[in-house]
């Protein structure tokens, strides 16, 4: 490293009164050859599970994007941008001084901690990520780097994400961070490319800027300033974005500062290409067989975009959210469902109809989702497309959605989609004797279970489903 990168990023570590880490601490730290799928070097596959607890056991959790992007809403001079609302800047092309202007009326007096984090609690969630830096480089938190960031740049002058932590820590939801480390168009990161698709797409002169130089100046920093200034339980989850071709080395600094000061801190796929991390980030997608032996979280909008978009009317149903959440439990998944709250702050009506709805649906069905483990079957998940394809080349996966099963010791718990109007249901055989089998909401119904090599038969069911969501019968043996 140049001696002039080493002056700048001792200088802006000292700034923030943080410990220097040394230049050898960069370089990739062993992993335990026996078990390579962890963030953290030489961890046992023991002490990994013991680490991952607490996110096994969640869930259900709730991702926000929010930022500068959302005082837009998807349009830029009066013209309706195509694209994901947060993508804003790079599809419509927003020069630098104009996006960064926007931060001078950007006043989101609506936003409530507490109100978004009752939300999350009421709807059975366990924990919230929320993007502290997207790609535009707009940082929604307090900062040293620069300041152009929503304390120092707008009228509005609060910490959003000291907000949360704090009210987080009220009501016992875990909160992590999101952290768009390698794309950044307003200071120079590593510019959008999926895969050679797009080369270097840059469209302001502004933007010709050094990454090396971008990483000491902005993102060390931010990353320091995430890792310490909202106490010792936060975040729980560092989620990085969009690596690209970030240089290897550039990572490893990264990575070297997350083990310096927040060691065991859980971290997904992202941070550079070909890094495990701790979790798989399927994006907007239900693997058809999960990650079988692996941790993974599928997020995924509620309508058809991250960031708030006036236009994007297309929300899905409470109907799907709780099948979606269901299926992927089923996977040994967890769920991350995003809100996109809008400039001012305020989360859309059609969000907190649906988290209402999915609260009152685990209130009763909760204990078939938290901390269970994959389905014993597998098959009734669907299959996949011999031939089809979807757009990136993967095979389509056909979901078959009559039921799906999750389990605990002790508990087979059979969620039923599809209600079947002769009283009964059949499922495969199971290792284990069945002793009991009650509804979740109505223990008093009587049941009757039936048992051979062959299957599983339970019948007593009534004509009509008692939920019009979902209903789940509980296994006990």
């Amino acid at each position: 490293m140049k001696l002039r990168k080493i002056f700048l990023l001792v200088a802006a570590l000292l700034s923030l009164n943080l410990p220097v880490f040394a230049e050898e601490k960069a370089s990739e730290a062993p992993r335990d050859p026996n078990f390579p799928d962890s963030s953290v070097p030489g961890e046992t596959k023991a002490a990994h599970d013991a680490r991952m607890d607490w996110w096994r056991q969640a869930r259900f959790g709730m991702f926000i994007h929010w930022g500068l992007y959302s005082s837009l809403g998807g349009y830029y001079q009066n013209k309706q941008v195509s694209g994901y609302g947060e993508w804003i800047m790079f599809w419509a092309k927003i020069p630098l001084k104009d996006y960064q202007a926007l931060s001078k009326n950007f006043n989101p007096v609506d936003f409530s901690a507490e109100k978004v984090v009752t939300m999350a609690k009421n709807a059975g969630m366990k924990y919230i990520v929320i993007t502290a830096k997207h790609h535009d480089g707009f940082a929604m938190f307090d900062s040293k780097a620069n300041d152009w960031n929503i304390v120092k740049g707008t009228p509005y002058g609060k910490d959003p994400l000291k907000l949360l932590a704090e009210e987080c820590r009220k009501q016992g939801i875990k909160l992590g961070f999101y952290y768009s480390q390698a794309q950044d168009w307003n200071h120079g990161g590593v510019f959008y490319n999926d895969h050679g698709k797009i080369k270097d797409p840059k469209w302001d002169k502004a933007q010709d800027y050094d990454t090396a130089k971008y990483v000491d100046e902005t993102v060390l920093p931010h990353i320091a300033e995430l890792l310490t200034n909202y106490g010792p339980d936060v975040p729980a989850v560092f989620w990085w974005d969009t690596p690209g071709d970030l240089d290897k080395g550039l990572a490893l600094k990264m990575d070297a500062l997350v083990q310096k000061l927040r060691p065991g801190l859980i971290q997904n796929n992202r941070l550079y290409v070909g890094v495990k991390g701790d979790t798989e980030t399927p994006e907007q997608y239900i693997p058809g067989n999960g990650f079988p032996g692996r941790d993974w979280e599928t997020c995924m909008t509620l309508n058809d975009t991250w960031g708030f978009k006036t236009a994007d009317a297309n929300w899905k149903s409470t109907t799907v959210l709780i099948r979606n959440l269901v299926d992927i439990a089923s996977k040994g998944g967890n769920y991350l469902l995003n809100i996109g709250p809008d400039g001012y702050g305020a989360v859309p009506y059609e969000t907190s109809v649906r988290l209402a709805q999915i609260g009152e649906w685990m209130k009763v069905n909760g204990e078939a989702i938290y901390g269970t483990g994959p389905t014993p079957f597998g098959a009734e998940a669907g299959e996949f497309s011999p031939t089809e394809l979807d757009k990136k080349g993967r095979k389509v996966f056909n979901s078959d959605w009559a039921w799906r099963a999750t389990t605990k010791p002790g508990h087979l718990y059979i969620t039923l989609f599809t209600w079947p109007r002769d009283g009964s249901i059949s499922i495969p055989a199971y290792a284990q004797k069945i002793s009991k089998v009650t509804m979740l909401g109505n223990a008093g119904l009587s049941l009757t279970v039936t048992q051979d090599e062959k299957g599983i038969k339970i019948s007593g069911l009534s004509k009509d489903a008692p939920n019009p969501y979902a209903t789940v019968l509980d296994l006990a043996y």
